[in-house]
């Protein structure tokens, strides 16, 4: 068994960071949620359902996977009490666990 990776896809302001910020106050988190687009990671402890860290990952600015893997990417993926939720997944596709869940945001008008 490994980490639950859900996928955050759709253009800038369509409500991944939103939707990040939702589900970690539903999960008890009281810190205020950011993006994480300038350190890349942030990482929350969390007792909910079976996992004891959101890990939350904005992959804007990385060039490429090594970037994220130098961050102990594999490690996090192998431990599945963690939830990791990642934004701008295409930067990253190549790592990405095959079973990783998608959701896709979009603009509505």
């Amino acid at each position: 068994m490994k980490a639950t990776v859900v996928v955050l896809q759709g253009e800038l302001g369509s409500g991944k960071t939103a939707f990040a910020k939702a589900l970690g106050k539903m999960m008890g988190i009281n810190e205020h949620i950011v993006s994480p687009t300038f350190v890349i990671m942030k990482s929350y402890n969390i007792d909910w359902k079976g996992f004891k860290k959101l890990i939350h990952v904005d992959a804007y600015r990385i060039e490429s996977e090594s970037e994220l893997l130098n961050l102990g990417w594999n490690e996090l993926v192998e431990n599945p009490q963690h939830l990791i939720l990642i934004e701008w997944p295409e930067r990253v596709e190549g790592i990405l666990p095959k079973d990783s869940r998608r959701i896709f945001f979009k603009h509505e008008i």
